[in-house]
């Protein structure tokens, strides 16, 4: 005989275990499955480790950062929303803050601990959990599901729902299953891009600047369809590109781009926002104390050296002289690159290095107020393998998390 459940999660992450742990304290027979050895594998690996749970945004300013899609969070957020996510994890024996006012993580800063407090609180409210299980198969009539089965047991339930993450971290697992999954059943799966992770450029100038954070960067797509797309953060240069939270935020707009053109060039303001002429009279000012500061000693009095020097290249001026020395179409240059210096992405290392997914289930056929198929009875998406992704910050996780807790009310 088959073994029969009340719902079956597949899937450990954040938005599964959540989802089965709701399910199990409204008293439901929750069978948790998991394909690799372990649960949690890639909110292990959330925020370097430190696990960003969520941040202090209210709900309206939180769906905006998500773009156009984002109201369809709004009945997710209306039930578990970060303070409600907060509290859980404090009932479950997790101390949280925002040591910055804005990103909330575990006292700890360890993803480790809310891993072991899930885990615990699984066990406690008598959830199933099968490791090394891979779900083959979804058994549906065509109207409703009836189970799951994997490569060599066939489970039996009127509730599956599917948390199976994106394409992100597939050192990890993450192989797209819950995608074929959906379409399996009729779903549309929209198309998939990698996103948050660095990206490539055909500048080479940039590997000179590597020992460097600059913080409050702002850059925008130049390109004129396109120049709305913009983000503000600290930028690391690397050896061939750039990195660091605003390459992070930003992916998630250049990857899909990528795709249509082979080249996305970029405007950045490094000078923290300064234009061509507050930087002519940061100059003026710096010159009035010591007249006889060289060219490159004023660049970097607003950018780390190395970038200055490179800037300094790019213009054509020579860093040893002063700025009244230089040729006047070198100084105007340097001015207009200090206020934007572009900057082509020609690529990326695809899904190996991308933390999350951009595109996935299509929302037209998910009902938000239960994350229900719109197909399928009984069939629910939540977190990641849906069409829905947001900047760093604990955007994702927390979407992950009230996402999964309103699957796993199965239609309260």
């Amino acid at each position: 005989m088959p073994l029969s459940y009340d719902l079956i999660v597949i899937g450990s992450g954040a938005a599964g275990m959540i989802a089965a742990i709701t399910a199990a304290r409204d008293g439901k027979k929750v069978l948790l499955l998991e394909k690799l050895s372990q649960i949690g594998a890639k909110l292990k690996a959330t925020g370097g480790g430190r696990c960003n749970l969520t941040n202090t945004l209210d709900n309206e300013t939180f769906m905006q950062r998500f773009g156009r899609d984002g109201r369809f969070m709004m009945p997710a957020l209306e039930r578990f929303d970060h303070h409600t996510l907060i509290g859980f994890f404090k009932e479950i024996g997790v101390e949280s803050h925002a040591p910055d006012g804005f990103r909330v993580f575990p006292v700890t800063h360890s993803s480790t601990t809310i891993i072991n407090a899930l885990k615990n609180e699984m066990e406690r409210v008598g959830v199933e959990v099968k490791c090394g299980e891979k779900v083959e198969t979804l058994e549906h009539d065509g109207m409703t599901v009836k189970g799951v089965r994997t490569q060599d047991t066939l489970y039996l339930a009127p509730h599956v729902i599917v948390a199976t993450g994106g394409m992100g971290y597939p050192m990890l697992g993450a192989e797209g299953d819950g995608y074929l999954l959906a379409e399996s059943t009729g779903h549309k799966v929209t198309e998939l891009y990698p996103a948050m992770m660095p990206l490539k450029t055909k500048e080479s100038w940039v590997a000179a600047c590597r020992a460097d954070t600059i913080a409050k960067v702002t850059m925008h797509v130049d390109m004129k369809k396109y120049k709305k797309l913009k983000a503000t953060g600290d930028l690391i240069f690397t050896k061939n590109g750039i990195r660091g939270p605003v390459v992070l935020d930003f992916s998630r707009e250049i990857t899909p781009l990528l795709q249509k053109f082979e080249e996305v060039p970029l405007l950045m303001n490094l000078t923290k926002g300064m234009n061509e002429e507050e930087i002519r009279v940061h100059f003026k000012k710096a010159l009035e104390k010591d007249p006889h500061q060289n060219t490159l000693d004023l660049v970097k009095r607003l950018l780390p050296g190395s970038v200055g020097l490179e800037l300094c290249k790019m213009a054509e001026i020579v860093p040893e002289l002063t700025l009244s020395k230089q040729e006047g179409s070198a100084r105007d240059k340097l001015f207009k690159l200090l206020a934007w210096t572009p900057l082509t992405v020609t690529g990326h290392d695809g899904f190996k290095m991308a933390m999350i997914t951009r595109g996935g289930v299509s929302l037209k056929e998910i009902d938000p107020y239960t994350m229900q198929s719109r197909k399928i009875d009984g069939l629910y998406f939540c977190g990641e393998v849906m069409n829905l992704d947001g900047p760093c910050g604990g955007y994702n996780l927390q979407w992950s998390f009230s996402s999964g807790y309103l699957a796993g009310k199965l239609l309260e």
